[in-house]
């Protein structure tokens, strides 16, 4: 049985190749700022992903999407916005959520862009 942490740094490394596969650039991973943890900063074309990664071992508990709570919305925002200010970057950003689930033997892979809005 795979604890947690496992499975979460599991799930991270599938994200980053399911991004990789599907042409994003990944510019960071567990990237900080104040009390804000960014899973995967990835871009493609003039897109800024904001990614935040979603691992669980059963739906029972409802949908990974169901997990991101406005406080923790409102922290990543602030840390994306000192992100693209300090880096001068000319993007357009969007929060997605790459939802893994652990079926059995294998991992099925959500990528829901454009999770949440935050004006």
């Amino acid at each position: 049985m795979a604890s947690h942490n496992e499975l979460g740094t599991l799930g991270e490394e599938l994200a980053l190749d399911f991004l990789q596969r599907n042409g994003y650039a990944i510019l960071e991973t567990n990237w900080t700022f104040q009390k804000a943890e960014i899973d995967i900063i990835a871009q493609k074309e003039n897109v800024l992903a904001i990614v935040e990664v979603k691992t669980r071992s059963s739906i029972e508990f409802g949908l990974p999407q169901d997990f991101v709570k406005p406080k923790k919305i409102q922290l990543l925002v602030k840390a994306v916005n000192e992100y693209v200010i300090s880096r001068d970057l000319d993007v357009e950003v969007r929060f997605d959520i790459i939802a893994i689930n652990k079926e059995a033997n294998d991992f099925h892979i959500e990528h829901i862009e454009e999770a949440f809005y935050y004006f």
